[in-house]
């Protein structure tokens, strides 16, 4: 759906300065405005998926951030975006949304310097993030090269853990992992920058890992091959996944890109709905020469990513997955 709202939009390569644009779906758009700086700039927003507000506010706001980082930029700078149904929902809980993006910019040593506000039927958060990279340290997603090693920073399963918390089937200690993982902020992007052997990156969100990986694929003309059991997965969201919970965007991601990935013989229900699992401030995806591996996860490691893990490979090839 989204490729055909945007099949008329006109080109942005006219515009030199722009380096990076529409053209390869990548997580930002960057603009450089000296030889040794670029600016990016990005946005997500979305309703609650959590029902307390601060908690709602600290992973959106890590979530919008996460695209400067996957674009090997330092954020400096945000805009909040609220929505708030006037007259619906008590003003103490928009200002603990507010209050939980304003904790994550904190962090990280950046202000929240104004921002847009609407009267809306349902509660909407969200952040515009800009960072800074060198012209030459910009981070894509369609540069991989024929042999380069995928590693995955997060594990997978916040969507389902998010869909079993809407029955009311999610513990209090599955809670903590799932906001543990989507607000912790994808900081290792700012080394892998400086990293010549690591040749793309982008982060694992709406799409589901295949869809983002398909993603790099596509852009880098290359086929990739993924290890189902090495790909890391929030232990509390495989019992879940077990147990059959799934969200309705993991149903659309596959159909939306299935023709483009094979599986392994057998009924592949459980790893289908994993692997298509929509990701809110998901992990960093790498791709990178095999030499570089070592250090790239110890990047991750001393950023505080246990998980992060060496999943698959790219190779020549029309723009493929393969499971196995």
């Amino acid at each position: 759906m989204l490729s055909e709202v945007l099949a008329n939009s006109p080109a942005t390569r006219v515009f030199k300065d722009l380096l990076v644009g529409t053209e390869s779906s990548d997580d930002a758009a960057v603009y450089r405005i000296n030889e040794s700086q670029a600016i990016i700039a990005t946005t997500d927003f979305f309703m609650p998926i959590v029902d307390d507000p601060h908690d709602f506010g600290r992973i959106a706001a890590t979530n919008a951030i996460s695209d400067v980082y996957a674009m090997g930029g330092k954020p400096f700078l945000a805009l909040a975006l609220l929505g708030i149904p006037v007259g619906k929902i008590p003003m103490a809980a928009a200002q603990r949304i507010v209050a939980g993006g304003q904790s994550v910019c904190q962090s990280i040593g950046i202000p929240i310097a104004g921002g847009h506000s609407i009267d809306s039927p349902e509660p909407i958060y969200g952040l515009v993030a800009l960072g800074l990279v060198h012209p030459d340290k910009i981070k894509r997603n369609d540069r991989a090269q024929d042999g380069d090693v995928l590693i995955l920073g997060k594990g997978l399963g916040v969507g389902i853990m998010s869909a079993a918390m809407k029955k009311g089937e999610l513990g209090d200690k599955a809670y903590a992992q799932m906001l543990e993982s989507a607000t912790r902020l994808n900081t290792p992007g700012v080394a892998l920058a400086d990293m010549p052997d690591v040749h793309a990156l982008t982060d694992v969100t709406g799409f589901g890992l295949l869809g983002h990986l398909l993603e790099i694929c596509r852009g880098s003309g290359l086929a990739a091959e993924m290890q189902w059991s090495q790909i890391p997965i929030l232990s509390a969201a495989r019992h879940l996944l077990a147990a059959g919970y799934v969200t309705g965007a993991s149903e659309r991601n596959w159909s939306s890109y299935s023709a483009q990935v094979t599986m392994p013989a057998g009924d592949t229900t459980l790893q289908r709905r994993m692997l298509t699992d929509p990701q809110t401030s998901g992990g960093l995806l790498v791709a990178c020469s095999k030499a570089a591996v070592p250090a790239v996860l110890e990047i991750f490691r001393k950023e505080g990513f246990a998980d992060a893990a060496v999943i698959g490979h790219l190779s020549h090839g029309a723009p493929m997955i393969n499971v196995i």
